[in-house]
């Protein structure tokens, strides 16, 4: 009874993603684009992805976050205002963002002809061409070191921050988007239109479209979309980071009730051959929420924490494994110890057959929930583009969770996640 629950499951999954139908090609300019088409409602959501996050920041730590927000303060032709009411006026919406591995901008609007060509040529525009003014600059440059200021107040991001820093020493994961205060000081305009120039072109950019257009018209808005981008090159694959030789804990004295702990190594490419075998592990081990084990334990059993979970980021290279808690600081070194403990013990013994039957059937379940939506959709279309995983990564999922063995997930974790090279970093205030 129980496979063929989980066969209808990876059935009903399969019809709805070979319903998206994704078509794939290049704009004359080199822009990879990936289209699916949804006339279910009468909008268009498009994300234009570049090679542009934080880990290609250099030296000039934060100079990828400045860029991309300053792409909605002007063009050569249109000020922030222009850009805010044009968009507004048409009911459509602009977004951005950068992330470590990629900066993106964002559209969403409605199909209707005048509406969307309305906005097109100046989403474009916003994409590549920002006039970068002086004062908008300054703004935004005082508001990132104020937002940055402000993290080292936040437990959260405190511990956030120590963990990549110690986790990456040296690599182009170590900063972050926020960049350091010093850095965001020193940034010229000059080096802004540098950066810009060099990053946010053609060849270095993966275009996402969904909606309601068929695919000649999806063909000619792709064009229309990136029309100002150059083609310039693709940015330099990042170097994979290594494992510390020897595991440490950093302690960090922070006032507070509860200490942070968090741990973890540098593990996971968005295109491992062991991505499903760790990702099936880990909802077991604590990517579950309360059926996890280190909920079951930790916070059920032994009332260590309320909150306890771990998970696995998979980036262009060595994206992290991430596992942590909070506790009471009387209470560090017990739920430390356990903490790993359990993953030692997980890493040896792997898990249950009832533990991977009940995980298989909560993600194959509940995937199909994850592109209900075009919204959805756009942002699965921009990861596979960017990552060049296979267009049909959708359609096998859950045909891949449903291969692995108990014997995948414990090789792959005894060959992937070393406790003995866990790098800790604890927050707070130890008694």
């Amino acid at each position: 009874m129980n496979r063929i629950l989980l066969s209808m499951l990876a059935l009903v999954f399969s019809q709805t993603a070979l319903a998206l139908d994704i078509k794939s090609w290049s704009t004359s300019n080199g822009v990879k684009v990936l289209f699916v088409e949804s006339h279910d409602l009468p909008m268009i959501d498009v994300r234009l992805a570049f090679k542009a996050g934080s880990s290609r920041d250099g030296e000039k730590f934060g100079i990828s976050s400045l860029v991309n927000g300053l792409l909605v303060e002007g063009t050569g032709e249109h000020s922030s205002e222009d850009i805010a009411n044009q968009f507004e006026s048409v009911g459509a919406e602009l977004g951005h963002d950068s992330l470590r591995d990629m900066a993106w901008v964002s559209l969403r609007s409605l199909s209707e002809q005048a509406l969307w060509e309305s906005v097109v040529d100046l989403f474009a525009q916003v994409a590549a061409k920002p006039s970068f003014p002086q004062d908008a600059i300054d703004r935004d440059r005082q508001a990132m070191l104020i937002s940055l200021s402000n993290r080292k107040k936040e437990i959260d991001d405190v511990a956030q921050d120590a963990f990549y820093q110690n986790l990456y020493e040296g690599h182009a994961y170590e900063i972050g988007k926020h960049g350091t205060a010093s850095t965001l000081k020193a940034l010229s305009r000059e080096d802004l239109v540098k950066f810009h120039a060099d990053y946010y072109v053609g060849n270095n950019a993966t275009l996402a479209l969904v909606g309601d257009l068929n695919l000649e018209q999806a063909k000619r808005y792709a064009e229309q979309l990136t029309r100002y981008l150059k083609p310039g090159r693709s940015a330099e694959p990042i170097q994979p980071a290594q494992m510390a030789e020897q595991g440490k804990t950093v302690n960090i004295e922070f006032e507070t009730t509860q200490s942070h702990i968090i741990q973890g190594l540098p593990v996971l490419s968005r295109n491992d051959p062991d991505y499903y075998a760790l990702y099936l592990g880990n909802h077991i081990l604590g990517g579950s929420g309360f059926s996890s084990r280190l909920m079951q334990e930790i916070r059920e059993n032994r009332g260590l924490s309320y909150s306890v979970y771990s998970y696995f980021v998979p980036m262009e290279t060595s994206g992290p494994f991430q596992m942590a808690l909070q506790t009471s600081n009387n209470q560090v070194e017990e739920a430390a110890g356990l903490l790993q403990q359990m993953l030692v013990d997980f890493i040896a013994e792997g898990p249950k057959a009832s533990e991977i039957e009940h995980s298989k059937k909560n993600i194959t379940g509940g995937f199909p929930l994850k592109i209900d939506s075009n919204k959805k959709i756009v942002e699965y279309l921009s990861l596979i583009g960017f990552y060049d995983l296979p267009l049909d990564y959708l359609d096998r999922f859950n045909e891949n969770i449903l291969a692995i063995s108990a014997d995948d997930i414990r090789d792959a974790f005894k060959r992937r996640v070393k406790p003995d090279q866990i790098i800790r970093v604890i927050v707070g205030e130890p008694s």
